[in-house]
């Protein structure tokens, strides 16, 4: 299922069960962040009883949106995991708010194109549905993914 990228904002969704089902994450604008947190969260997700295929579709989101913004925002970044309802299904959203764009001069206005630029291409192709939204808080890329195999 390839979704197409939904640049104002999710659509409307019901969450499912309460905020303490949430999980949100500070991410350090620093080197090994990615894989640090992409431990705790496969530690997250296999309590939530996401089946190994799910768990894996959902951390390389994760490592996805979240290399994004430690290469092209600036900081701070935290990582958001929680549960809604898409289209009638059960869903997994995985959002990672940032402070917005890298400003000019800061070398990474020219990046490598045979190392960057494919990771919306991974995003839209795993999401339901999968966007962006700006608000006050900063730039917030999300994803759904839709939960075909848990014990949930």
């Amino acid at each position: 299922m390839t979704a197409q990228l939904n640049i104002v904002g999710p659509t409307p969704v019901d969450r499912l069960g309460h905020d303490s089902a949430d999980h949100v994450w500070p991410v350090p604008h620093a080197p090994g962040a990615v894989p640090a947190v992409r431990g705790q969260v496969r530690n997250i997700l296999a309590e939530w009883g996401l089946s190994p295929d799910a768990v894996m579709d959902a951390l390389l989101v994760v490592s996805e949106l979240l290399t994004n913004a430690l290469v092209h925002a600036l900081p701070p970044a935290a990582l958001r995991l929680s549960w809604v309802r898409v289209d009638g299904h059960r869903a997994l959203r995985v959002e990672v708010t940032d402070a917005g764009p890298v400003l000019a001069g800061d070398g990474w206005e020219n990046p490598d194109p045979d190392e960057h630029g494919r990771g919306i291409d991974i995003v839209t192709a795993l999401a339901a549905h999968c966007g962006v939204r700006v608000d006050t808080e900063g730039i917030t890329r999300w994803a759904d993914l839709v939960d075909t195999g848990s014990r949930g």
